[in-house]
């Protein structure tokens, strides 16, 4: 793997399992190397999609991409709260100022208040027959889903306020030098 340096822009690029570029974020400041996940954060970036659209997000995020875990995390810091997107997807990989990983559609939205929601199941079934996803697969996939749950549930980092608010502060320092 390629060795990301501290403050440094990136792209993020998600793609499908067919190897299809799905979607992509115009840039993410490298905060930290976590011992299970790398940090990124950003605010104001363009996120454009396969279809042609494209818009600025609106929030700052923190985003934390697992090392060893099928799922990345995304905490939007919104003016009621923090609220978390996951992505049920594949470990990345870096190649060049680029974080790679492919994104199996199923999500778990975490509100401002806790609650979750599991999203995009019909699509997931859609893709997993369109794109024959192997049953081992769907498998693993299914029991990582179960795993983020557990993981919000006991509200282990980074699903906590005060965790992710750091490294967004931390991202506040890099972005005024």
């Amino acid at each position: 793997m390629e060795q990301l340096k501290l403050a440094n822009n990136y792209l993020i690029h998600s793609y499908k399992h067919n190897g299809k570029i799905h979607k992509s974020w115009s840039d993410a400041i490298f905060i930290e190397d976590h011992q299970d996940y790398l940090i990124f954060a950003n605010d104001k970036t363009i996120v454009k999609r396969d279809d042609g659209r494209s818009w600025e997000t609106k929030n700052p995020s923190v985003m934390f991409f697992f090392k060893k875990h099928w799922f990345s995390v995304i905490a939007q810091i919104k003016p009621y709260g923090i609220q978390y997107k996951c992505d049920i997807a594949s470990p990345y990989i870096i190649e060049g100022n680029t974080l790679k990983y492919i994104d199996y559609d199923l999500d778990l939205k975490i509100f401002t208040n806790g609650a979750f929601k599991i999203l995009d199941r019909k699509e997931y079934e859609y893709h997993r027959k369109k794109m024959k996803y192997p049953d081992k697969l769907d498998n693993l996939l299914k029991e990582e889903l179960s795993n983020l749950i557990e993981m919000v549930r006991k509200k282990e980092n980074p699903f906590n306020n005060e965790y992710v608010l750091h490294y967004h502060n931390k991202y506040k320092e890099i972005e005024k030098k």
